[in-house]
């Protein structure tokens, strides 16, 4: 632990002006970022006697070996920017709120050419309008299924949607008159997406006007005698008042605000919202966090409304903020938090505690779905931050270790007789699983074709992955510190410059596991040595016996069966093997499957892709003849040439020619991060 003396700031240095600050620890990791209206009261505070502070302060001061500051024209300015580098850096020490579950929202892709109605989770797309969350995706789809005898939208995939344009045929929800069939030309894309505008002016709460249009249509198909017409329009209109339905009313005053409420103790609280839309509660969230830092609710509720709406695309922010923000504590800055939101929204947000009437009455219910989403959330996870606890003080006592191992690295080795090696690299910080830092490589071996076996495999892997720590730690370095910065303050900084995104392998590892026994544990400790490295822990794991060995000792460390650092260590591998067998998998897929176009000359995969854009299959592009062929872009005469030679000669029966088109991704399965190649 680093004493806060050692790296305190000279007085007169900080300036006493409004900014953001950062803390880093010995290598370079920024470890907590906050804000303040002045910068040199706000730090000199953090700097008293170390007797004084808050425990989580304390251990945040000890952890950090270095402080730096940015000063920006306004406090506006500070919350954007404290916003920005908490999602950057992702500090250890920041409260963070994380979903208690991956929230569905119903989503229409207004960026596309022919826009589509679907189920997203996750990260926000730029040109996509959300309406939720919901709480199931079955009910998305149902209110999707009523309300598409009205809007008829594609609701099809990408590949649905290519193949219904190149048969010329549409697919079942175009014959049954739930699409429009944008795919075979029944409907224009400037009209589809004017269709598309108005599902989203529906869901939005512009409800009355869809209403009065079709009644006024249905009245004048009666006047026509045009019963049949009439009919239908009665059904639709009859849809769109079960569809409003749905969503019951619980204000009368056409209510655009969000409504939040907050329930805990010291340790953790839990946070929910109900977003009220004209009146109607169109969806809910909720949030658990674990208080890492010494702040009160006003402070949360801060970081909350930072996190709810930071993160919205600048286009959708408009309908994603609300009129009125309602919160159970104002914020700490509660004029410059208003300022923010309203240049987000672009016309004024309020953000005010309710006091009385139906405001207030909704605010006690989401009060209520605060205090039992807490409760369930303990009895879910009782005991788990000990057990996380308690199993990193059992490795570190069992390794002897000079201090818990918070970051935990591990690697695995997945090949088939030696073909299409992988390798992976999963991480662990604090006992959990970080899958965005998990990583990929492809074992090339000395030649290019493989290691010899699983030892050389590891040895080129950890070789490779803390060779990149070594470049990363000696090239990157903090602009901000300046060329006459301390030689004790860490000038490792953990962003690409060009990017502006966190390196690959900013930072070293507490402890590395290595899936094996004594020749793998061997070849990754000489891969250290011959770095130089000898400040980072090192153990494998064996599968047979679940034995832990240590570099150069004779005999294995045995855990007891049921230790909770025995437990952690196996999550950890098999994690590791998990993730290197499906890199292993999807590259062996990718590489046995061929088809009869890889071997023309002068035919390289944009080309070929190109050929079955035009042709839309191999049979198809099987009876063109050299002519239409070279009428396709990019195409000269010598290579339609090459093409026909080759489709001349009969297919092998198991070859599987459908995939010529190239382009597989390189990424690991499942939505997981990685990088192949690394």
């Amino acid at each position: 632990m680093a004493d806060p003396a050692t790296y305190r700031p000279a007085p007169g240095e900080i300036p006493d002006a409004p900014g953001v600050y950062r803390f880093r620890d010995e290598h370079g990791r920024v470890v907590y970022v906050g804000k303040a209206k002045s910068l040199r009261n706000r730090l000199n505070s953090y700097f008293q006697d170390i007797a004084g502070l808050h425990p989580r302060t304390r251990q945040m001061v000890t952890t950090a070996a270095a402080v730096q500051w940015t000063v920006v024209g306004t406090e506006v300015e500070a919350l954007a920017l404290e916003y920005t580098w908490i999602k950057e850096y992702d500090p250890r020490f920041n409260v963070k709120y994380r979903d208690d579950k991956s929230y569905p929202y119903l989503a229409v892709t207004m960026a596309d050419e022919v826009p589509r109605v679907q189920v997203m989770r996750g990260a926000k797309r730029r040109g996509t309008r959300y309406f939720g969350p919901y709480a199931h995706a079955w009910a998305i789809r149902e209110t999707v299924d009523l309300l598409l005898r009205v809007f008829p939208v594609r609701t099809c995939s990408a590949g649905v949607f290519k193949r219904a344009r190149q048969q010329g045929r549409p697919c079942l929800l175009g014959y049954i008159d739930k699409c429009s069939a944008p795919c075979v030309g029944r409907i224009g894309v400037d009209e589809h997406h004017q269709l598309a505008q108005d599902f989203c002016d529906f869901m939005a709460g512009d409800t009355a006007r869809f209403t009065r249009r079709l009644t006024r249509a249905m009245k004048e198909a009666a006047a026509e005698l045009d019963y049949e017409r009439a009919a239908r329009l009665r059904d639709d209109i009859k849809t769109l008042e079960k569809a409003t339905e749905r969503n019951a009313v619980v204000l009368s005053d056409g209510t655009d605000a969000d409504v939040f409420a907050l329930a805990g103790d010291e340790l953790e609280a839990a946070v929910q919202v109900f977003h009220v839309r004209d009146g109607r509660i169109r969806g809910q969230r909720g949030w658990v966090v674990e208080k890492v830092e010494d702040i009160d609710d006003a402070a949360l509720v801060e970081h909350l409304l930072q996190q709810v709406y930071g993160s919205e695309d600048p286009e959708a922010a408009t309908a994603s903020v609300p009129r009125e923000v309602l919160v159970p504590v104002l914020p700490t800055d509660v004029e410059q938090v208003q300022a923010w939101l309203t240049g987000l929204r672009g016309s004024r947000v309020q953000v005010r505690v309710p006091q009385r009437g139906d405001k207030r009455e909704l605010a006690a219910t989401v009060l209520r779905n605060a205090e039992h989403a807490l409760a369930l959330h303990r009895t879910r996870r009782a005991g788990d931050l000990t057990s996380r606890s308690m199993a990193l003080r059992e490795i570190q006592e069992a390794l002897d270790l000079p201090s818990a191992p918070l970051r935990i690295e591990c690697y695995d080795v997945s090949h088939n007789q030696g073909t299409y090696q992988s390798a992976s690299m999963v991480v662990f910080e604090d006992g959990l699983a970080r899958k965005n830092e998990y990583r990929l490589f492809t074992v090339r071996g000395p030649q290019g074709q493989g290691a010899r076996d699983d030892t050389a495999a590891m040895h080129e892997v950890i070789t490779r992955r803390f060779r990149r720590y070594l470049a990363e730690r000696a090239d990157s370095h903090d602009p901000e510190l300046g060329d006459d910065a301390e030689d004790d303050v860490p000038r490792t900084g953990p962003v690409d410059e060009r990017t502006g995104r966190p390196t690959r392998f900013a930072y070293p590892p507490n402890l590395v596991v290595v899936d094996g026994g004594p020749p793998q544990v061997a070849a990754a400790a000489a891969a250290l040595a011959e770095l130089g490295i000898d400040d980072v822990a090192l153990c494998g794991l064996a599968k047979r016996l679940e034995e832990v060995w240590l570099p150069g000792e004779e005999y294995p460390v045995i855990l007891r069966r049921a230790s909770e650092g025995l437990y952690l260590l196996q999550r950890v591998r098999d994690e590791a093997h998990r993730f290197a067998i499906t890199a292993h998998r999807k590259r062996r897929s990718k590489g046995m499957t061929v088809s009869v176009l890889d071997d023309v000359p002068g035919l390289g995969p944009a080309r070929k892709a190109a050929l079955l854009r035009h042709f839309g299959s191999v049979k198809r592009l099987r009876a063109a003849s050299a002519e239409e062929i070279a009428t396709v872009p990019g195409m000269g005469e010598r290579t339609a040439q090459a093409v026909v030679a080759a489709l001349a000669t009969p297919a092998d029966p198991g070859t599987d020619v459908s995939a010529a088109l190239p382009g597989g991704s390189t990424e690991p399965g499942d939505g997981e991060p990685g990088i192949l190649g690394a």
